[in-house]
């Protein structure tokens, strides 16, 4: 007999324990799969928030701060790795934790791209069918060892690495997709925005409407929600004369980098408030 959880199928016995008097007892699902938020339209909207500070965080710190993109890598990365031994010893989804790693995984990817193109001068296209490739060998290898990609079931150490390193991956795809896009071909942020909205507007119509698989729609969502993010950070900051409103990266990083901890706050009370 087995059990549906989020569109998988779970053998009964998995939502069972033993009482001290040896009686079964049945055991919340969330427990099993509680290394990640559930999704819904505030996770979609701090998501998208988390790769406009991506965005404008990498380029504050490397170009508006002048510490250069080989120092902001080293800093961000040491980061990150602290950051994913905070989140790979947490026993539950923890909010602060696992939002901190996206952001510093946003900023990763951002400036992971960044470097291959602005400094290696590898092509936008090269870099975007590479990480496209990369990306596809993340999924077959995850599949292949769980049979599984849902997001629903991140339950062991294994496929949290898997998830991470596919997350990783999406930035950086997400960065020099949404730039060949807005830049090297000339479309411009607005435009490039429009387009990856309309993308992920789409994608959950398809899920919502035609009953698109749920975990084909996520990752597909999550990887456009990226470049989405990214071209409205770039719309915001950049100067006009290259096709932006010249925000500034430090002003739209302080606004939607409150909005992110106002969020998390929320996250924070919510989690608690299901765990009484």
């Amino acid at each position: 007999m087995t059990t549906s959880v989020a569109g998988e199928a779970l053998p009964a016995t998995a939502l069972q324990g033993r009482t001290a008097s040896g009686h079964a007892a049945a055991i919340d699902v969330r427990q099993l799969a509680n290394k990640v938020p559930e999704i819904t339209l505030l996770f979609w909207i701090v998501k998208m928030m988390s790769t406009t500070v991506g965005e404008t965080g990498a380029d504050l710190l490397s170009g508006t701060l002048g510490w250069g993109m080989p120092v902001t890598a080293a800093l961000v990365s040491a980061l990150l790795a602290l950051a994913l031994v905070l989140q790979f010893r947490a026993r539950s989804y923890e909010p602060i934790r696992y939002w901190t790693v996206v952001l510093l995984v946003s900023i990763a990817g951002t400036l992971v791209s960044d470097l291959l193109v602005d400094m290696l001068g590898v092509p936008l296209s090269v870099t975007t069918a590479a990480f496209s490739i990369l990306l596809a060998a993340v999924f077959v290898i995850w599949w292949r060892e769980e049979r599984t990609l849902s997001i629903h079931t991140i339950n062991t150490g294994r496929r949290e690495m898997f998830y991470w390193a596919a997350i990783l991956v999406t930035f950086a795809l997400g960065t020099a997709g949404g730039d060949l896009l807005g830049e090297a071909l000339h479309l411009g942020y607005p435009l490039a925005a429009l387009v990856f909205l309309s993308g992920v507007l789409l994608i959950a119509f398809a899920h919502f409407a035609f009953k698109l698989g749920a975990v084909f729609s996520f990752w597909v969502a999550y990887i456009l929600t990226r470049p989405l993010g990214a071209s409205l950070g770039d719309f915001l900051s950049q100067p006009v004369k290259h096709g932006g409103l010249g925000l500034g990266t430090i002003p739209v990083s302080i606004a939607f980098g409150v909005c992110i901890i106002a969020s998390i706050a929320w996250f924070t009370v919510q989690e608690r408030r299901s765990r009484v």
